[in-house]
């Protein structure tokens, strides 16, 4: 854990072994690479070929392909002939699962091949079996003995390779030692890694996909120690969250997997998995990837580091990047402890804000029948800055002033003050049940290790801590205070606010993931509240396939945001979630068409997880993390699961989402959309 906490504060990229698939140079520094994955039948050359430039145009530096089998494998040549006839040279990957034949055709063909170690060789049956030390062995002479040619291969034809861990996909060899845990995930890849060096085989890049972003971090974080603890030296990371989703919900969680690694300076090539056509992965990783380029007028500097922060005592962290564990906390009114975090909607750019700007935060007024109701995403605060709400406000929701302000409104029993740090010591008059600080953490104006603010509001029963920063590295400013509160047995709440200073929907959207979810991965953050620096504008961008909010939702915009990030971190439950595979050439069905529809019947189940994937290779595997499967099992064909149980076997297509339904009827998750 130690060798890993000065990434934690400090921006940096890891230096990595560098990698050459085609001409392309990956790791050592080099610029992060983007790339995605076809979702044509690999046997339709023209298809592939005229979507793979689609692909390249819109900016992917690598095309991965699926080939299952043998016949995909050797119409890789065709795809690579065609592409190369038309001018376009993107290296290309050959995706591989199940048969090592198609994986040693392929290398002699493309640039680069994955395999996936659960699926590649070992087998995967969701059995507890028990292995001794003498079998488990064997089984590793096993592997070697079906992957060594593969990488004989590889090495004699200069191919790249990417080792490519699954959550889903461990094998039941894995599983018995490990469990479904980070750990058996990074020794899955090991075992591979090292038949590798054993055969002195260095152009390797792995990755450590899940569902689950909490499960990905962890497992990447892992991957760098053991790899740096056993070799001394890093090898490229690609990385991902695999079934992500679709639109926001699937960027949100693909952001907050993929920033967290990268404001570690960690990750040498990323892929946005999305239940979309393959060229609207593109934008989203160019709005993470440019966050962290040295652009002349853009936001995202090379390095992070204006804004120095006290430095970590390695020896003794009080907290683990590899686990999960919310840091300790006692309540103030509904904030902290073992609350659920809430959601703070800043209303303050509001001229005159009346019952209908509610509506966007999950709150609607009926006059008829003078009543609100309330959406399971509605926010918890508002914060109107030094103006009141003139109307009779909603049980729930109470409203968050500056001093000045709150002073003639303290009698109500909605209405709380937020002061600035040094305010808050000197100020008159403070509310004796809840009071909100601010702490812009490590600013210049603040000496480095002088806390002298911290120690004088230290546990008081009325504070809550609202921790932002106006550093460029503003995520690790925020993470080392919330250090310091551990270090210093300070337990008062603490609400993460971020602040973002882009214009389209999509880059608002990837900041506020990637600052803020990262810092509640690591169990930092009782609350959030998202805004706008600058002139606080959000301008639309048209692209095709995409539904982008109007301006004039902006606030319902930060509102679902914040709920979307609470949900992707699995820290606040408000919605169903959906575990869809991005489609490839395996698929088996309209599978953004599928995702719809089942969607449309099953949005309203709150904190049921169902996963709609394409095929067997993201069947029962990749849906580890779910309650409910949807599976394409052959053509037309669908099989229905229960966790990891099969329920129903080759269902009929046209009826597969009822008996979805029927599914979740039987157990007793269904209820009555209102």
């Amino acid at each position: 854990m130690n060798s890993y906490a000065s990434s934690l504060i400090n921006y940096k990229r890891l230096l990595t072994k560098e990698v050459r698939i085609g001409d392309l140079i990956l790791g050592n520094g080099n610029p992060i690479r983007i790339q995605t994955m076809t979702t044509t039948d690999t046997m339709d050359t023209i298809a592939t070929v005229e979507q793979s430039i689609r692909c390249i145009e819109a900016g992917a530096e690598l095309v991965r392909i699926t080939a299952p089998s043998k016949k995909e494998a050797e119409n890789l040549l065709a795809i690579k002939n065609e592409l190369r006839k038309r001018g376009f040279h993107t290296p290309l990957v050959a995706d591989i699962h199940f048969t090592p034949n198609a994986a040693e055709i392929a290398a002699r063909i493309v640039e680069k091949v994955r395999v996936n170690p659960g699926n590649y060789v070992d087998k995967k049956k969701f059995e507890q079996l028990e292995f001794n030390d003498a079998e488990y062995a064997e089984e590793i002479d096993r592997i070697r003995h079906r992957f060594t040619p593969l990488v004989k291969i590889c090495k004699e034809y200069g191919t790249a390779m990417r080792i490519g861990t699954n959550h889903g996909s461990l094998s039941d060899r894995i599983m018995s030692r490990y469990g479904d845990t980070p750990m058996g995930m990074v020794e899955s890849a090991m075992e591979f890694l090292r038949i590798s060096r054993d055969e002195n085989y260095h152009n390797i890049v792995l990755s450590m996909k899940a569902s689950n972003p909490q499960v990905m971090v962890q497992a990447y974080r892992l991957l760098i120690q053991t790899m740096y603890n056993e070799f001394g030296e890093m090898y490229p990371l690609h990385l991902g969250v695999t079934e992500a989703g679709d639109g926001e919900d699937g960027r949100i969680k693909s952001a907050i997997g993929i920033g967290s690694l990268l404001e570690d300076g960690i990750g040498d090539t990323i892929r946005v998995s999305l239940t979309e056509d393959p060229e609207f992965e593109i934008p989203v990783c160019k709005d993470l990837v440019k966050r962290y380029e040295p652009v002349s007028g853009r936001q995202g500097p090379a390095s992070r580091s204006n804004g120095l922060l006290p430095e970590l005592d390695a020896e003794n962290l009080r907290y683990s990047p590899f686990e999960y564990r919310r840091r300790e906390s006692f309540a103030v009114d509904n904030i902290g402890g073992k609350n659920v975090p809430v959601v703070i909607a800043d209303l303050s750019r509001i001229e005159k804000i009346t019952p209908e700007h509610l509506q966007g935060i999950g709150y609607t007024y009926e006059p008829s029948l003078d009543k609100w109701t309330i959406g399971d995403a509605a926010a918890d605060y508002i914060f109107t800055g030094s103006q009141p709400v003139d109307f009779a406000l909603p049980g729930t929701l109470k409203v968050i002033m500056y001093p000045a302000a709150w002073e003639a409104l303290a009698d109500s029993p909605e209405y709380f003050p937020i002061f600035q740090d040094s305010g808050f010591v000197s100020a008159p008059k403070k509310s004796q049940r809840l009071n909100f600080v601010m702490v812009d953490c490590f600013n210049d104006s603040t000496p480095l290790n002088d806390f002298t603010f911290l120690e004088q509001l230290a546990n008081d029963p009325t504070v809550v801590l609202c921790l932002s920063s106006t550093n460029s590295n503003a995520l690790q400013s925020v993470r080392r205070m919330c250090i310091e509160l551990m270090d210093k047995s300070i337990r008062n709440p603490v609400i993460l606010m971020t602040d973002s200073g882009w214009q389209t929907t999509d880059e608002h959207l990837i900041h506020f993931a990637a600052e803020t979810g990262p810092l509640l991965l690591d169990g930092f953050g009782d609350g959030i509240c998202l805004g706008y620096s600058g002139n606080g504008e959000i301008k639309n961008v048209e692209v095709t396939g995409r539904t982008y909010l109007p301006v004039r939702d902006v606030y319902q915009f930060t509102n679902n945001t914040a709920f979307s990030i609470l949900q992707a971190t699995r820290t606040r439950i408000s919605k169903t979630e959906y575990i869809s595979c991005p489609s490839c050439g395996r698929t088996l069905f309209d599978l953004q068409e599928t995702t719809s529809r089942i969607r449309s019947v099953t949005n309203h189940l709150k904190g049921v997880k169902i996963a709609i994937m394409g095929c067997i290779v993201n069947g029962p595997g990749e849906m580890a993390d779910a309650d409910f499967g949807y599976v394409g099992s052959g053509p037309g064909k669908i099989t229905l699961y229960k966790g990891k149980e099969v329920v129903k076997r080759n269902v009929d297509s046209e009826v597969a989402v009822d008996e979805l339904i029927n599914l979740l009827r039987e157990s007793d998750v269904w209820v009555e959309n209102a």
